[in-house]
């Protein structure tokens, strides 16, 4: 190729993002540590529905073409690798409920059901990558890894089954609740869902220690207050 022509090639502005790999679990398997789980969860940030958390073991020789980070996947690609991940891993999975979400915070809700998808696995794991900057406390080694579920495939296998475990059920809770559009936004706080919450009032499914819920709540009561003061003169 002539200097010319290497001068008019033109690199990309934009190159794909990095996609997790598998070389923390093969560098794990060469010192006999095996086997290695990944765990995530879906969640943390909605107003209404659980915490839902899972744990995947993938098998070297069945991994799932085109694992990746739930969110750089479309609902169609999730589900269809989902059903790979359930066909080909050992999976488990684990909810946080409203009750412990309110009870002792959205992180320590999470942690927990975390915990609870790895011990729930069919085989034991010796070691377990776990998204975010927490260890969980399990009966393994466990090493927390920073935007894990883009760096890690086992995790980014459990991201997959969190989200869309999780996605199947608010659009349960969308079908038996119709009206708040749970089966659309999936819970979080987006105008249209503030909108419902407002004028339909909270569910036994909504957060009422996230600041949104618990906020129309106080105006609820004083409401009423004010009603059955009105009520009482």
């Amino acid at each position: 190729m002539s200097r010319t022509a290497a001068k008019s090639i033109r690199l990309p502005l934009r190159e794909d993002g990095l996609r997790p790999t598998f070389r923390r679990e093969r560098r794990a398997q060469a010192l006999g540590i095996w086997p290695v789980a990944g765990c995530d969860e879906a969640g943390r940030g909605p107003l209404a529905g659980p915490v839902v958390a899972a744990a995947v073991i993938l098998d070297p020789k069945r991994i799932p073409h085109g694992l990746n980070d739930s969110k750089k996947l479309t609902p169609a690609e999730r589900e269809k690798l989902y059903a790979k991940i359930c066909a080909s891993a050992e999976v488990a999975v684990a909810f946080g409920s409203i009750a412990r979400i309110d009870r002792d915070n959205i992180l320590r809700a999470s942690l927990w059901a975390l915990a609870r998808a790895v011990n729930a696995l069919p085989v034991r794991p010796k070691l377990v990558f776990v998204d975010g900057r927490d260890r969980i406390d399990v009966d393994c080694d466990c090493e927390a890894v920073i935007s894990g579920d883009a760096l890690v495939l086992s995790i980014a296998a459990a991201s997959i089954v969190a989200k869309v475990t999780r996605d199947r059920l608010m659009v349960r809770l969308g079908a038996a609740h119709p009206g708040y559009g749970f089966e659309r936004h999936m819970g979080y706080g987006v105008p249209a869902h503030v909108e419902a919450l407002t004028r339909l009032g909270p569910t036994i499914h909504h957060r009422r220690s996230f600041a949104p819920v618990a906020n129309l709540c106080k105006v609820k009561a004083v409401e009423v207050d004010v009603a059955e003061a009105g009520l009482a003169l």
